[in-house]
């Protein structure tokens, strides 16, 4: 039995009739992704969420989000959950938020991770013509082919543009739909590609997203740990998608919890070291509390 399972912590404490604090030491970073863990596909919660998660963070446990989300559909999410933490991972690691209360949403990009989306987009457009194409550039404005409603793309500094004029731009990703295309026929396109300067995932419809080389949750969780210092094996990720798979080998090779959803495809919980139940059952909920994270019944 690891401490994490530990038995013997009191539900509440006697003074305060709150959950008990945890010391420093024993705090664990718990890194959520959102779609498909934290929210179900009407953007509702999964059951039991918002509850678990505000209890562990009321413990000392740091309880943050690493989505594929920009930061301005992320911070929603965040608010919704009554969550503060000191970073938040956002555009599949390429975006790292810091809190700073001088700030209009209280976060300021702490880290932006960019490459020019020229190649990317001469390659893709020559295989998916008909696709819709939308880069994000570092501040968080957004450039795209065809609206569409999912990219929050009435806010001022979303721009309508041609692919030609994407290219050239320095962005934090490239996201591409193509309806035609599921998402197993969307991996073999974009594998045949040859795509050697980014790194990509294909999420659980044909939605594409494209990151700088080498950059994904796991990097930039791996900078909030050690910014946070916070111990390797007091780490804990929880996720269902493709492009939370690095995240998932990360955590389980630090000596960490790689926690994968229970709808989660073979290919991803092949990664973790353990699994919970579906986004549907409570899984996130459920998890913490097998980990000691939250004592409140489901």
């Amino acid at each position: 039995m690891s401490d994490l399972d530990r038995p013997g912590l009191q539900p509440v404490d006697p003074e305060t009739g709150r959950p008990p604090v945890v010391p420093d030491d024993e705090r664990m970073l718990i890194a959520l992704d959102i779609d498909g863990t934290v929210l179900l596909e009407d953007e509702s919660f999964s059951p039991g969420v918002p509850a678990a998660v505000r209890e562990a963070a009321q413990r000392g446990h740091i309880v943050t989000l690493a989505t594929g989300r920009s930061w301005e559909a992320t911070y929603p999410v965040l608010v919704w959950l009554g969550l503060t933490p000191e970073y938040v991972v956002c555009a599949n690691g390429a975006t790292i938020m810091e809190r700073d209360t001088t700030c209009a949403t209280d976060y300021r990009r702490r880290i932006i991770e960019t490459f020019d989306a020229t190649e990317v987009l001469e390659h893709l457009s020559l295989q998916l013509p008909d696709a819709t194409y939308m880069v994000e550039l570092g501040d968080g404005a957004r450039l795209f082919t065809r609206f569409l409603g999912d990219w929050d793309l009435s806010r001022p500094d979303a721009r309508c543009v041609t692919i030609d004029e994407m290219k050239g731009q320095q962005v934090t990703r490239v996201v591409v739909v193509s309806p035609q295309h599921t998402s197993d026929e969307f991996v073999d396109v974009v594998a045949g590609l040859g795509l050697q300067q980014v790194s990509y995932s294909v999420g659980w419809s044909a939605w594409l997203d494209i990151a700088p080389q080498g950059i994904d949750k796991s990097t930039a969780l791996a900078q909030v740990r050690e910014m946070l210092g916070i111990d390797p094996s007091r780490v804990v990720v929880m996720g269902d998608g493709r492009n939370d798979i690095e995240m998932l080998q990360w955590a389980g090779q630090v000596g960490g919890r790689a926690i994968a959803m229970g709808q989660a495809l073979p290919e991803v919980s092949q990664h973790a070291t353990e699994t919970t139940g579906d986004v549907h059952s409570g899984g996130v909920a459920n998890a913490l509390r097998r980990l000691g994270a939250v004592f409140s019944p489901a």
